[in-house]
């Protein structure tokens, strides 16, 4: 379908890149234009497992997502050894009753390194629980 709808973007986000080639179509090659593929990076441990996997695979357009984020990320090393196959970054926070906090500092730092290395950058939801110069908002979802 994805082959045949070429006048379709397709966006798939996993926190799973280690099976990605397992589901690839013969075809695949360095991947179709219209297919976007995000990693989810929620902290500093994950980050180091999922992206030096997820930025080796066949992928002609790639992105980062850090949702929910859970404490400051470093993405510099991943930014400057993998020039330019990174599209975009973005961040966002944890909904709901127990979630965790998301600290804008944190987005700041993702921002600030996107800046330096030329990537676009997105922030796209502060997720229940925001921290914010010393104080925390609450943010009901509905």
């Amino acid at each position: 379908m994805i082959r045949e709808r070429s006048d379709l973007n397709f966006y798939f986000i996993t926190k799973r890149p280690e099976r990605f080639t397992e589901v690839l179509p013969d075809d695949w090659g360095e991947g179709y234009d219209n297919v976007r593929v995000c990693c989810t990076c929620e902290n500093q441990e994950m980050t180091d497992k999922r992206l030096p996997v997820f930025l080796d695979l066949p992928i002609k357009h790639k992105e980062i997502i850090h949702e929910p984020m859970l404490e400051p990320i470093s993405i510099n090393r991943y930014l400057e050894l993998y020039p330019g196959k990174i599209e975009c970054i973005s961040c966002g926070g944890e909904s709901g009753d127990n979630a965790r906090i998301l600290k804008y500092e944190w987005v700041l730092n993702t921002r600030a390194q996107c800046i330096q290395h030329n990537v676009s950058f997105s922030f796209h939801q502060t997720g229940s629980y925001f921290e914010k110069d010393d104080r925390i908002y609450h943010i009901e979802r509905k």
